[in-house]
């Protein structure tokens, strides 16, 4: 039986006593309240874009179709694994494989929990607005002072910035990679967009930058930043036994590459919480929401 069923058994009496015009003896049903399993989640998550998206949907699906009560934490990558193999939350969605987090994956093997993808077909590696005349990442070695030596990275702990400290070396490049995180990297992207000068930032997709400017990935002969790569769903250990309603209903949450777009670019135009536009999104997407959700 599911562990919320004696709860829910209890509210279904309560509400045939109401009916039938009894009494109920207030203390047994305080009792039987305290003692209920409370439907709580955890989920962690890191200030990317895709991921801040991503994380707020699924918690307002688990809030306004599902009955719970989920809080957020964010923090940088290596934190969110740890917070995971130890169990302090419950669920990550934005890990990105075989590539990028393969580290991570490696360190923490078996103690974080894989349900699958969420978001297939994406992209990581070195991008510039369209109008710079690099077209690969070897054309980086004669760029040193118009970039003023570096290139504009997120925060430390990404595997995207271990990454790009290989493709450094690989290709010879006397180059900086400054840490920053995601919104600063955005943000200096978007100044230079505007004064139309040379910069380089560690890039993926999907994001919300490409709908936003032109650019484009810098080639990569070397294949540092690999192929293709999926974005999967990460749990901590047992919950899948624990909550398996919720296991289901994050097996399922799947975005494409339009759907994704839509909703991150929904988010950033917020501005700020983005409770209510994930919200106004599942309206406009009732349909595929609908077959993420549970029927029992």
């Amino acid at each position: 039986m599911n562990r919320h069923a004696p709860a829910l058994c209890l509210a279904l009496a309560g509400s045939l006593l109401l009916g039938t015009g009894c009494k109920k003896d207030p203390a047994p049903e305080a009792a039987a309240q305290a003692q209920a399993p409370a439907k709580t989640l955890k989920l962690v998550y890191v200030n990317w874009a895709e991921g801040v998206a991503m994380t707020h949907l699924a918690k307002a699906v688990l809030e306004d179709r599902m009955g719970y009560q989920v809080q957020l934490t964010m923090a940088d990558v290596a934190p969110v694994f740890t917070s995971l193999a130890e169990g302090d939350s419950d669920a990550f969605l934005d890990a990105w494989l075989p590539l990028t987090h393969k580290d991570y994956m490696e360190r923490f093997q078996g103690k974080v929990e894989d349900l699958g993808t969420n978001y297939e077909g994406a992209r990581i590696g070195l991008v510039v607005p369209a109008y710079v005349q690099a077209q690969s990442i070897a054309d980086l070695a004669g760029m040193k002072k118009a970039l003023d030596g570096q290139i504009v990275g997120i925060d430390s702990g990404a595997g995207i910035m271990n990454t790009t400290e290989k493709a450094l070396k690989a290709y010879t490049l006397d180059l900086r990679l400054m840490s920053s995180s995601g919104p600063a990297m955005a943000a200096s992207l978007q100044d230079a967009i505007k004064r139309e000068r040379p910069v380089v930032v560690t890039g993926w997709k999907p994001h919300w930058k490409f709908a936003r400017w032109d650019l484009k990935f810098l080639d990569d002969p070397q294949g540092v930043y690999g192929s293709a790569e999926n974005i999967h769903t990460l749990t901590r250990p047992g919950l899948e036994k624990d909550k398996p309603e919720v296991a289901r209903f994050l097996r399922a949450f799947k975005l494409d590459d339009a759907q994704l777009g839509d909703l991150m670019g929904a988010v950033s135009e917020a501005k700020g919480d983005p409770s209510e536009a994930v919200r106004e999104w599942m309206k406009r997407h009732a349909a595929l929401v609908d077959g993420w959700v549970p029927r029992s």
